[in-house]
């Protein structure tokens, strides 16, 4: 249940989207993905951010 609601979380998409059949799990695949790339590449900014000792 998280993986189909987790673009609704993240304000990428409406819940209705998904009960109306607006968005099919193909479009749920391609924003999570899309989420996780994102977190992902957030995650290297703030790594690479980090002051080396």
């Amino acid at each position: 249940m998280d993986w189909l609601l987790q673009p609704v979380q993240q304000g990428w998409c409406k819940y209705e989207s998904l009960l109306d059949g607006t968005l099919d799990l193909c479009d749920i695949a391609t924003m999570n993905e899309a989420i996780a790339v994102h977190g992902e590449n957030s995650r290297r900014i703030q790594d690479a951010m980090k002051p080396r000792v």
